[in-house]
């Protein structure tokens, strides 16, 4: 990756390869997905295509004219009561890490949750010593809401899953604005 910050821009069909092939050396490799299997082209282009139907953000971070990383927000629960809410995913490619992609997606995945009109962030973090993303999310003015201690089971031990949450736009401190 060059020293140049990366670029953030909507992901598109054609970046699905490089997102399928970040997010499978995650599956395989870390404890930020809990998915054991990692999801193959069509299964990536069907989730990318749900949440873009959402009208929720799905970004892309380019470095030195390759995809650095991604980051999306999806539907944090089905029940409607939930439906200002979000739960985002950021993640970088692994000789990314460290370099400020996660920092370049970060404040745009923000912006398009408030402009899909959604007031609530909230961050599911796999692994309590994901200390990378924990901070990425702190430096964003995600606060720390809970633990959910020994929730999965990955590479032969007990993970816990750390549960960070901010305000969008007006948060908790307005009623949504309802459709017209």
């Amino acid at each position: 990756m060059m020293g140049d910050a990366p670029l953030v821009r909507p992901a598109t069909v054609a970046d699905l390869p490089a997102i399928t092939a970040i997010y499978r050396h995650h599956v395989l490799h870390g404890l930020a997905s809990f998915e054991i299997e990692a999801p193959d082209i069509s299964e990536m282009t069907r989730r990318y295509a749900v949440i873009r139907e959402l009208g929720l953000p799905y970004l892309v971070a380019e470095s030195g004219g390759r995809v650095a990383g991604y980051a999306y927000a999806a539907v944090y629960r089905a029940r409607p009561a939930y439906r200002y809410t979000v739960e985002d995913s950021v993640y970088v490619e692994n000789d990314c890490a460290g370099r400020g992609v996660g920092s370049a997606l970060m404040p745009a995945l923000i912006e398009g949750c408030a402009a899909a009109g959604r007031r609530q962030i909230i961050a599911v973090i796999g692994d309590s010593a994901n200390h990378p993303s924990i901070r990425l999310h702190e430096k964003f003015g995600f606060q720390r809401v809970g633990l959910l201690p020994a929730v999965g089971y990955k590479f032969g031990r007990w993970v816990d899953s750390v549960l960070m949450q901010r305000d969008v736009g007006d948060g908790q401190h307005s009623p949504p604005r309802q459709p017209d």
